[in-house]
């Protein structure tokens, strides 16, 4: 078998139905791949939704329930059960293109024959929304979440289908690998129910301990069927800084190739302290202005408005994204959970 699609999921059913339903209509042959689903926690919905997406598809699906303990644990245990040479990683809130698991398949394959064992990252734009605002084009022309503005068609033709984009562009909504060097590394980095880097980190390893480059194919196309609003922005935020510490603490030479210094010294933590204490203003006046800038409908505005108006949105968020950073970064050094009502109240 060439493939596993491995999904883990927690009570969001419509998203994984229609993730589902995508993924038993590829175009590669059912019997080159498998798709595997786990449950975070008990998900009677999703178990259901999922049996009634996939039909009468002759690609094997199975549904795992898993104890509730954040999406890399089920990962993890897709992990042990994935048969296929290659491992695809799925959030269940996209929806791939007919093609997706064939042109990871086949640009593995190219890698391999000329790279060695590669790391593939194919291309998931985000949902365009009938009732666009300038915040959403915000979250897809801009770095705020994802850097597929950096990785545009200009750049992608002058650095060629060979150029190593680095781990910092593994992204766990639509990646694949090889499952046993996934298995020698370790697997994916298990902290309880925690938040992020767990994508580049897991790339990093694999660069680390087996020369994986990161190759990123755009055909390789995932919609990301998710809409990020300001506070689910900034909350976002607020988990990275948690989870910064604790991967820093796992792995320091991680944390310095992500961060360019060791954030967990004794300086770094009074730094965070003073820094929130004389920030909280201007973070939250952006946040304010964000919100205000953001909600505006793209719509109504005129075409030569726009890209200043996403710019000056994006430059506003800025101070409040950092504060939420610090604010997560302290949290963690100070023993208190990661899931601690912060906001919007903090600011």
């Amino acid at each position: 078998m060439d493939v596993s699609v491995v999904i883990p999921t927690h009570r969001r059913p419509e998203k994984l139905s229609s993730c589902l339903a995508a993924l038993a209509s590829q175009t590669l042959d059912p019997r080159r791949y498998e798709v595997l689903v786990g449950l975070d926690g008990p998900d009677p919905d999703a178990q259901r939704a999922a049996r009634r997406a996939w039909g009468s598809c002759p690609a094997e699906m199975t549904v795992t329930p898993c104890e509730r303990r954040g999406y890399n644990a089920v990962r993890n245990t897709l992990l042990g059960q994935a048969r296929g040479t290659y491992l695809v990683s799925l959030n269940d809130d996209v929806v791939p293109a007919s093609d997706l698991l064939e042109t990871h398949a086949r640009e593995q394959a190219r890698a391999e024959d000329r790279l060695g064992p590669s790391i593939i990252s194919g291309h998931s734009p985000w949902r365009v929304w009938p009732d666009e605002t300038v915040f959403d084009r915000v979250v897809s022309e801009t770095s705020l979440i994802f850097f597929f503005d950096q990785m545009n068609a200009q750049r992608v033709e002058a650095l060629g289908p060979w150029h190593d984009w680095g781990f910092r562009h593994c992204y766990g909504l639509n990646f694949s690998a090889r499952t046993d060097l996934l298995r020698r590394a370790g697997g994916f980095t298990d902290f309880h129910r925690a938040y992020g880097y767990d994508d580049i980190e897991i790339a990093f390893r694999l660069s680390r301990r087996h020369g994986t480059r990161i190759l990123y194919r755009p055909r390789a196309v995932a919609e990301h069927d998710h809409r990020y609003g300001v506070d689910e922005t900034f909350a976002r935020e607020y988990r990275l800084g948690h989870s910064a510490w604790r991967y820093a603490a796992r792995d320091p030479e991680f944390g310095e190739a992500v961060f360019g210094r060791d954030i967990r010294t004794t300086g770094e933590i009074a730094y965070s302290r003073e820094f929130l204490h004389r920030e909280r203003g201007l973070a939250s006046s952006a946040l304010e202005s964000t919100r205000s800038i953001g909600a505006m409908p793209v719509e109504r505005l005129g075409g030569s408005d726009l890209p200043a108006l996403v710019r000056m949105a994006y430059l506003h968020i800025l101070p409040a994204k950092r504060w939420m950073w610090r604010a997560g970064l302290l949290a963690a050094a100070e023993d208190r959970p990661a899931d601690e009502a912060v906001f919007p109240e903090a600011l």
